[in-house]
């Protein structure tokens, strides 16, 4: 019976559905060893004006593939990194035009 318990404890504490949260952003900076920055764009409504706002989020991401300033990438959350580490890059969409 403590068993039994046990697994339905641990499978109560995985993240349900187990799909990590994942953004699609233009590469702004490519400076640091093995990191990038990556700009997401969203449009969010305005409360009292209904009119559609641009607003950008910048994210550290861990670069493993060869990705350059400019390209377009997708990137997922994972475990902390570094002090500001906490996504890394899947792949690389649409290549900057050189």
């Amino acid at each position: 019976m403590a068993e039994q318990e046990i697994q339905a404890q641990t499978e109560t504490s995985s993240r349900p559905g187990g799909k990590r949260n994942e953004k699609i952003g233009i590469v702004v900076s490519d400076k640091m060893l093995k990191t990038v920055v990556v700009r997401v764009d969203r449009l969010v409504q305005h409360p009292k004006y209904r009119r559609y706002i641009r607003r950008t989020s910048k994210f550290m991401a861990h670069n493993e593939t060869d990705c350059k300033i400019g390209d377009k990438v997708r990137i997922s959350e994972t475990r902390p990194l570094s002090a500001r580490k906490r996504w890394r890059v899947v792949e690389v969409l649409q290549r900057a035009a050189r």
